[in-house]
């Protein structure tokens, strides 16, 4: 095969690879989504819960992401579009309003001595969670390198704040399993608000700026070290 249809043909495979990962990331946040709600309601686990309804809005974020991979098999990709502009908003502000829901459902939880049933589906969930993010952060780390594309890097670092809230969760959970002290449960959520702050304050940046790269760009060396260990 010539070495220009060759490169065309690899070309092509990477950014139907890099699409497949990102439906694999929507389908994956949807179910974890509803199973995470539910269990969180049903067991008043508000750390879970939080975690459900962060997966509902990585959904809209991992749309803006398959739309922008879609525009790549057309063209080079330099800037974000009104669609992917629109779609980071609107995470942004989720992020916000799960923030904030998250404080305020906190501080009820105190005032009201709740505490959860049950934190096991919490850990099952935390444990298949940290499994999947790694392998999904390592894989498009290692398409975005081949196709040299800044915004699949960037995405593959960004997926590292799932990796880390499962942590938490887990953590949360698994503390709360054990001492079935109540604080572990709304710590666990508090650390969830935090990093859906800091998710939503970098999606109306990026929405402003247009910039491919995302503001956990300076974490690439450390996403890139975990590939290569692996």
């Amino acid at each position: 095969m010539h070495p220009f249809f060759y490169f065309c043909t690899r070309m092509k495979n990477l950014i139907r690879t890099a699409f497949l990962l990102s439906l694999i990331t929507i389908i994956y946040n949807i179910a974890e989504g509803i199973i995470s709600v539910y269990f969180g309601v049903s067991d008043d686990a508000l750390a879970l819960l939080g975690f459900g309804v962060d997966s509902f809005v990585e959904v809209i974020s991992g749309i803006g992401i398959a739309h922008m991979i879609l525009r790549m098999k057309y063209s080079k990709v330099e800037t974000r579009d009104t669609f992917e502009k629109t779609a980071l908003r609107i995470t942004g502000t989720a992020f916000y309003l799960l923030t904030a829901g998250l404080i305020i459902g906190s501080a009820l939880n105190i005032i009201n001595d709740v505490k959860p049933e049950s934190t096991l589906p919490g850990i099952i969930i935390a444990s298949i969670s940290i499994l999947t993010m790694y392998w999904l952060m390592t894989s498009k780390l290692k398409v975005g390198k081949a196709l040299k594309s800044d915004a699949i890097i960037a995405d593959a670092n960004c997926t590292k704040t799932c990796f880390y809230l499962s942590f938490i969760l887990l953590a949360a959970s698994g503390l709360y399993e054990l001492f079935n002290i109540a604080y572990f449960d709304i710590l666990g959520s508090l650390g969830i608000a935090y990093f859906a702050f800091k998710e939503g304050k970098e999606a109306f940046e990026k929405a402003k700026s247009g910039n491919l790269l995302c503001n956990c760009e300076h974490d690439i060396p450390a996403a890139d070290s975990l590939f290569k260990n692996n």
